[in-house]
């Protein structure tokens, strides 16, 4: 059987802001999102015959069904695509945390419509994919595209930029979650006290100054957090007194990423949260 082997990698949110609800119930969001080093891995075994879609997850606390977006990602391709399926089997490695903000299972479904693409329908465009890939999930598109991005709308509006100067990036889950609903229910727009600076961020991007683009992250989830989620301010505080250039909260939570622009410090803050976080990563922009 034909074997073959992806990465899916994370994201972090280097600027989140809420513009407006739609009608739709969804909101307009500005927003630029990075690719880094940490991933899953999938692993397609395709024209397997028989006409079935199969996901294993090899004991990751994860769904494998229709509930998985790997494995809507993979019926969503062959329906959209008028493509017949012959037999597709996939095994997922998760090393990306779940419910974390790093959009792990949209980092799979956008893999697996990148693979399928390139097995089926090579010629499709990659406009095309990325509606696919909004069927699935709203930060799925960029998934598909990766690097550095401004997204906006629900995430559909993509404007690529210019690369995010590589550094390290040490990444610290607490163990709990935070529902995202619960989070968007908790931002009243006319409230907000502050949005990040997403044109300076983007200014400070295209000049490669990462030190500027450090000091241009924002989120404003962070201004609605729920008091009970306060660790997530201490690991933040943590991470700027080991020397990170800024530190900040990912998605909706509650995993916080701070930048670095010394491999030595890096390591070393990764070493001291890592003795009280089991899920702390050492990673880089991709």
């Amino acid at each position: 059987m034909r074997t073959m082997t992806y990465s899916a990698p994370a994201k972090i949110n280097l600027s989140l802001d809420i513009l407006r609800k739609r009608k739709d119930g969804y909101h307009d969001m500005r927003m630029v999102m990075q690719t880094i080093t940490l991933h899953d891995t999938l692993i397609l075994h395709p024209h397997c015959g028989g006409g079935r879609i199969t996901l294993s997850c090899g004991g990751a606390l994860v769904p494998c069904g229709e509930e998985n977006l790997a494995w809507r990602a993979a019926r969503l391709f062959f329906e959209e695509t008028d493509t017949p399926c012959d037999g597709l089997e996939m095994e997922l490695q998760k090393r990306i945390p779940v419910s974390a903000g790093m959009a792990g299972g949209s980092a799979d479904a956008a893999v697996v419509l990148k693979a399928l693409r390139g097995l089926y329908r090579p010629g499709l465009p990659r406009e095309e994919l990325e509606r696919i890939a909004l069927k699935v999930g709203s930060d799925v598109p960029f998934c598909v595209r990766g690097g550095t991005v401004l997204a906006e709308g629900r995430g559909e509006q993509m404007t690529s930029l210019a690369r995010m100067p590589r550094c390290p990036v040490v990444l610290c889950k607490p163990e709990f979650g935070i529902s995202t609903p619960e989070l968007f229910g908790r931002v009243t727009l006319s409230k907000l006290k502050a949005h990040p600076d997403t044109r300076g961020l983007v200014k400070a991007i295209a000049l490669g100054d990462l030190r500027m683009a450090a000091g241009k992250l924002g989120n404003v989830f962070e201004e609605v957090l729920p008091q009970e989620y306060g660790e997530v301010f201490e690991i933040r505080d943590r991470f700027l007194g080991a020397g990170a250039l800024n530190a900040g909260m990912t998605g909706s939570g509650p995993t916080v990423f701070a930048l670095f622009d010394d491999e030595t410090r890096a390591k070393g803050a990764y070493e001291a949260l890592a003795k009280d976080y089991p899920e702390t990563y050492l990673e880089k922009i991709l």
